[in-house]
Order: C-alpha cells, then structure tokens, then sequence
C-alpha cells in the first residue's frame, strides 16, 4: 500500500471518521492543515450526507486538485470504488454489508485516490 493509504487507515484506527481519514491523510495534497481538513470532513462524516464519507472526502479532494475537469475525475473515481468490490457508494448499502465495512471505504477510497493523484 502506499503511504497516503497507510496514513489513512492509521487515522481510522484513532478514532478519525471515514470521511476525516482520507481527507486528514491527503490534505498536504491539497494545501490545507489537518485541522481544517477534520472541520471540512465533519458534514460527510458516517454517510450524513447519503453517501459514504470516505467517497465525499475523496472527490472533495479531487475537486481541489482538478476544478476544471472535476466530474470526469469524480466519475473515474466512483467507477474504480464501485468496482472494489462495493457495489454502490451509498453508506447505507455499504455499512456492514462489505467486507470490513468502514475500515475497507477508508482503505479503498484512499488507495483509488493515491493512485489517481499521486
């Protein structure tokens, strides 16, 4: 794995909500501190806003990193979680019906993105 992944996992293990573990992970990527990242990451927090945390911290990232060409990498990266053996993007279908649940929406959404970005 690579190590915005393992940064990402770690951060679930303390304690960080999905959505606070990728973003607190890559926000070096996208020029913030990891306080305003935990801030930004509340509203996504255990699928509060329909979809998974983890999913809406990684395409806030890639909203950063790619405004002019935002949905084609949003759509990319949704197409590549799916295909992960989740089968949907809402957290309700997720939380635990896929193997490892949370832990595994971290892991995957961080890996997909550290590939696409870097």
């Amino acid at each position: 794995m690579g190590v915005l992944v393992d940064k990402a996992i770690n951060n679930h293990k303390n304690f960080y909500s999905c959505s606070g573990a990728v973003l607190c992970a890559f926000a070096d990527k996208i020029g913030i501190d990891v306080e305003q990242a935990k801030k930004i990451a509340v509203p996504y927090a255990g699928g509060k806003m329909g979809k998974c945390g983890a999913v809406m911290s990684a395409e806030y990232i890639l909203k950063e990193l790619y405004p002019g060409n935002v949905d084609e990498k949003i759509n990319e990266f949704e197409k590549a979680f799916i295909a992960a053996d989740k089968g949907s993007l809402m957290c309700t279908d997720l939380r635990g019906k896929t193997p490892g649940s949370c832990r595994a929406c971290v892991s995957d959404s961080a890996k997909i993105l550290e590939e696409m970005v870097g």
